[in-house]
């Protein structure tokens, strides 16, 4: 199958000559003007790789990034725009983005920032494969031997401390009659972090075990930062939540209710 790009620009010039240019290449392309019909398009069908400008009336190139990586987190995201800046570069590697271009880009550069960014997309399926074979393989070696899991690891329905409860299967914690439910990112870095509760994990491991792809240590606390707020935004809603995701400075976060689960 061809690889499927979708390129986002509400400037026509801009947009079509980027279209031409990956279809030249052999790459299967849907051009889109705006960020609404970006995710009428992620909706409907699914994307190898997203080229978008981060500049558009409406809704603009950073607030299609946040929905895309929710709806679409296996679709590489490469920003581009006619400001460029250190901060919006930053910008873009904390909400997840491949690749910052500053606009005019040559052909050049987008074809070869593609290319990177699907190279790099190839790899990480592959990883995600490995690491799934090897999890299955250990799984069936204790399964043999008898082994039991006193852990959260492969447990549907998890208890947390002042009766909370926390759903891994649903997305879904709650007390009583207050619930709040997991966007699919939010619920996977839940998981990792309760299947290793009292560990302190890295920065790079969390976005490697949650977002599937690896990242440099100068990235990594950018990429994961506004995905752990989000996370004890809805956890505080619950006694005592909003404290359960420990920052380590300068090394990364520990899961710690003061109590075993």
């Amino acid at each position: 199958m061809k690889t499927k790009i979708l390129v986002v620009d509400d400037e026509e010039t801009a947009r079509i000559s980027l279209a031409d240019i990956l279809r030249l290449e052999g790459y299967e392309v849907k051009a889109v003007a705006s960020g609404e019909a970006a995710i009428e398009s992620l909706e409907e069908d699914s994307y190898d790789l997203m080229l978008l400008d981060i500049k558009m009336p409406g809704m603009d190139g950073v607030e299609v990034m946040l929905q895309a990586t929710e709806m679409a987190p296996d679709t590489l995201i490469i920003l581009l725009t006619a400001y460029g800046s250190l901060e919006t570069a930053v910008d873009a590697l904390r909400h997840g983005a491949h690749d910052y271009l500053t606009k005019p880009a040559s052909p050049h550069e987008i074809l070869s920032s593609v290319a990177s960014g699907l190279a790099r997309r190839s790899e990480n399926q592959r990883k995600r494969l490995l690491l799934g074979q090897l999890e299955s393989s250990l799984q069936e070696l204790k399964d043999v031997e008898g082994v039991s899991q006193a852990s959260v690891v492969g447990r549907r329905v998890v208890t947390l401390p002042g009766d909370v409860m926390a759903d891994m299967a649903r997305r879904e914690v709650w007390r009583g009659n207050d619930k709040v439910s997991l966007t699919p990112t939010e619920g996977k870095l839940l998981k990792v972090l309760l299947e290793n509760q009292g560990r302190v994990m890295t920065h790079r491991e969390l976005v490697f075990m949650v977002q599937g792809y690896e990242v440099t240590d100068w990235e990594a606390p950018e990429v994961l930062r506004p995905l752990v707020s989000r996370l004890r935004r809805k956890l505080s809603a619950f006694p005592g939540g909003g404290d359960w995701i420990v920052n380590v400075r300068g090394t990364g976060y520990v899961f710690d209710t003061g109590e075993q689960t």
